[in-house]
């Protein structure tokens, strides 16, 4: 099988499970942000190894995968299907937070705005951390027109402020510090 297949050269894309939209779709965009998200993930995992890190960040990219999925599929019970699939649920959530709490343990507690960079590891998922706040309005938007399941919201909000705090633990752990606003 060829990685082109010439199916959208004029300018639409199929959908899980059939049919055809056009490529700025607000279903597209919405997966396509997540996509992007995770790409921006893998390049944050491969800058700075930090066990711990980046073994946070490889269950959230297979998540990311799932919510791809679930995005660029019309038809609500295989929707349904996707997120069982991918146990994005409450304990998903709840995991998220937990990891939230981890990272606070190891900081000073917020006092002010910090401004983005760092070590390119704390740059990197700071810079991961806008994307996901992009994906997530493109969710909200796609939500306002069709039934999204409203945990890949809550998913999307409670991984960014994950990714926040992990930038915020590899700038202290690389010694860069940080500077606030």
């Amino acid at each position: 099988m060829k990685i082109y297949t010439k199916t959208g050269d004029a300018g639409d894309t199929g959908l899980f499970g059939g049919g055809r939209v056009p490529k700025d779709d607000p279903r597209v965009e919405a997966y396509g942000e997540v996509d992007e998200l995770n790409a921006v993930l893998g390049m944050a995992r491969s800058v700075e190894p930090m066990p711990r890190i980046d073994e946070v960040l490889v269950p959230i990219q297979r998540d990311l995968f799932s919510v791809g999925a679930l995005l660029a599929t019309p038809d609500l019970e295989k929707m349904h299907n996707h997120l069982a699939k991918a146990n994005i649920d409450q304990q998903r959530i709840k995991g998220l937070e937990h990891a939230i709490d981890e990272c606070e343990r190891e900081l000073e507690p917020l006092k002010a705005f910090i401004i983005p960079g760092g070590s390119r590891k704390g740059a990197a998922l700071h810079v991961a951390r806008t994307v996901c706040r992009r994906a997530e309005r493109r969710v909200v938007r796609l939500q306002r027109e069709v039934e999204i399941p409203s945990l890949v919201v809550i998913y999307l909000n409670r991984l960014s402020d994950l990714l926040f705090m992990l930038g915020r633990v590899a700038n202290v752990r690389t010694g860069a510090g940080e500077v606030t606003w």
